[in-house]
């Protein structure tokens, strides 16, 4: 197998999410909370708020496990009122960690 081959199956059936989600999402724990489901899904990425009182998440893995975390962000935590999302599907970038900024 060639190395690019290699690098093809290790990341097939993978993808990156970028979901930029708006309601009451800042001081209601949404960001830990993202982070709690995405490291329990087995997902890398970062959460972080936006000026605009929205927040971005953008993960990567398998397109199972982000569809999870798609449906439990839109019921956020005990807290949070999430209006919307919006989703963009890409190719990975082969981050690693799930980090909050």
């Amino acid at each position: 197998m060639a190395i690019g081959d290699e690098r093809a199956v290790r990341h097939e059936g993978t993808r990156r999410i970028t979901a930029i989600v708006s309601g009451r999402v800042h001081g209601v724990g949404f960001r830990a909370f993202t982070r709690s489901q995405a490291v329990d899904l087995g997902l890398a990425g970062h959460v972080e708020n936006l000026p605009d009182g929205r927040v971005e998440v953008v993960a990567e893995g398998h397109v199972e496990d982000l569809e999870l975390l798609l449906v439990r962000l839109r019921t956020g935590p005990t807290h949070a009122e999430v209006r919307g999302i919006e989703v963009e599907w890409g190719e990975p970038g082969g981050v690693h960690g799930f980090f909050i900024y």
